[in-house]
């Protein structure tokens, strides 16, 4: 999903933006009708595909507490599981954070950096690219290789990710020039990956504490550094809703089913943390509303180390975990 979003800002830019002359930039509302009534027809259609496909019919799993629950426990609700109802804030504002920060960014770029709207789709697909990026590293240690042939492709996944990422942008003729310093903080993501050892806790502290440090820089900088910070907080969150979500329903048994449920519909943390931000910067800067996005990542570090403890006391081994699948 994260290859469509890369690729969806420019094809949006394109479409509305396409036919814009260097002599007239404005582009009317007009322009933004066609793009959006395919994208409304595209919804219908497969709303209509998805009406009349034989889909097979779920059954609830009653899945009984099983070695990785407290023996003896008998709790009547997943809501009974603290881990679950962190869990569940959590995905909340990692979802929010992720959205807000690529929301906010173009308005950033073109009110405070004087981008023209059209410069601006590049580097949003650069941050969505940014979640491609990380999760194609993370996605190393799913495939059964020797523990050197992974260590190569920890370094070379994401650098091909990053491949795609230039590839499209030159086929869309953008000067790629101001992409190729961002290979250096790729880097970064890379060494916060082999630090956390796959272990969804440790990976969950280590990847929102370099969140914030890039939302931080992000603040206290301008000009593109301050674009390459922002931009960058897509490969620390890329790989954080597999972790929440193996931290949040590991020991829940019977109520995984349960659990995961309430987790999805935490999503909707995209929309509101949003608003939030959108709200902060009204009332101060852009610039400054990102400090939304530093609380919510240090909500994150904090249920890393605080859901440790609570798997811990449930004799639960951290180490024997293994994420959860990505979205």
């Amino acid at each position: 999903n994260n290859f469509g979003t890369t690729i969806g800002p420019l094809i949006v830019s394109f479409a509305i933006f396409g036919s814009a002359t260097a002599a007239n930039t404005e582009v009317s509302v007009e322009s933004v009708k066609i793009p959006y009534l395919i994208l409304g027809v595209a919804f219908v259609l497969v709303a209509i595909m998805l009406k009349f496909s034989s889909l097979p019919t779920i059954t609830p799993t009653n899945v009984e507490n099983t070695d990785d629950s407290t023996p003896g426990e008998h709790r009547k609700s997943a809501l009974q599981y603290p881990q679950l109802i962190m869990g569940m804030i959590a995905i909340f504002v990692y979802v929010g954070v992720e959205v807000s920060t690529a929301s906010n960014l173009p308005a950033y770029m073109e009110k405070d950096l004087n981008f023209a709207t059209k410069d601006v789709a590049p580097y949003i697909s650069l941050y969505w690219a940014s979640m491609m990026i990380g999760r194609w590293t993370g996605a190393v240690d799913a495939f059964d290789f020797s523990a050197g042939f992974k260590k190569i492709l920890r370094f070379l996944a994401p650098y091909l990710a990053f491949g795609v990422f230039l590839l499209v942008n030159a086929i869309a003729k953008h000067d790629l020039t101001p992409f190729y310093v961002y290979g250096l903080i790729i880097i970064v993501m890379i060494i916060c990956d082999v630090m956390s050892k796959g272990n969804p806790a440790r990976m969950l502290l280590i990847f929102s504490s370099a969140g914030i440090a890039a939302l931080l820089i992000g603040m206290l900088t301008k000009g593109m550094v301050s674009v390459y910070a922002f931009t960058s907080v897509g490969l620390f969150c890329s790989t954080l809703w597999p972790c929440i979500f193996a931290l949040a329903i590991n020991g829940l048994g019977k109520h995984t089913n349960q659990g995961s449920g309430l987790l999805i519909m935490m999503i909707m943390g995209g929309g509101i943390v949003s608003l939030i931000q959108g709200y902060i910067a009204d009332l101060t800067t852009i610039h400054m509303s990102y400090i939304v996005g530093v609380i919510c990542f240090a909500y994150l570090a904090f249920y890393a180390i605080r859901v440790s403890g609570i798997l811990k006391s449930q004799g639960i081994d951290l180490d024997k975990l293994t994420k959860g699948s990505g979205h």
